[in-house]
C-alpha cells in the first residue's frame, strides 16, 4: 500500500496560505522589514518649543549634533526633514529660545547642527530632539552622552507614517 507523502492537514494548510498571500512570497521574497519606528523617550520632551526655526548655528557652537532619519520598514532615508534640536549648553539653559533650533536632513537623510558645548543637568549631560512635522508620527529623543567631555552626541530617527 501506497503511503501519502503529504498528509490533508498539511495540503488544506499550504493551499490556504497560499491564497491568502498568493504570489506575494514568490515574486518578492527580499522586502526588508527590519527597520522598526523609533519610539519617543521619556522626558523628551521637556522644555519643548513648538516651531523653533531652522538655523545655521545654535550659540557660538563648537559641539555637533547629528544622526540620520529614515522610514520605517523599508529604511529608505528622508531627506527634508526638519529636526529640532535643544540642550542644556554652556550658553543657557534647556528651556531658554536661544538653546532651540531646527535642521533640515539633506539627501541622505542626515542632520547636522552645531551648537554650543552640552553641560550635564540634573546630573547628567543629555540632549533633546524632536521630529514633529505631520507627515509622520511625532518622536521625542532623550539621548545621555556617555561622556560628558564628549564634542557630538549621535542620535536617529525611524520615521513611521501618521
Amino acid at each position: 500500500m501506497a503511503r501519502n507523502l503529504i498528509s490533508r492537514r498539511a495540503a488544506l494548510i499550504t493551499g490556504g496560505a497560499f491564497l491568502m498571500t498568493g504570489f506575494a512570497g514568490l515574486r518578492f521574497p527580499a522586502l526588508a522589514q527590519g527597520f522598526s519606528p523609533t519610539q519617543s523617550m521619556r522626558g523628551g520632551s521637556n522644555n519643548y518649543i513648538l516651531g523653533a526655526p531652522v538655523v545655521e548655528r545654535i550659540g557660538k557652537g563648537g559641539f555637533w549634533m547629528t544622526g540620520t532619519v529614515r522610514r520605517a520598514g523599508d529604511g529608505a532615508p528622508l531627506a527634508g526633514q526638519r529636526i529640532q534640536v535643544w540642550a542644556h549648553p554652556t550658553e543657557g539653559h534647556e528651556r531658554d529660545p536661544q538653546s532651540h533650533g531646527a535642521t533640515l536632513t539633506d539627501e541622505n537623510g542626515e542632520y547636522r547642527l552645531e551648537m554650543p558645548q552640552i553641560i550635564p543637568a540634573f546630573g547628567q549631560a543629555h540632549g533633546h530632539l524632536a521630529y514633529d512635522d505631520p507627515a509622520f508620527k511625532t518622536v521625542f529623543l532623550r539621548p545621555v552622552m556617555t561622556d560628558p567631555t564628549a564634542t557630538s552626541l549621535n542620535a536617529d530617527f525611524i520615521l513611521q507614517t501618521a
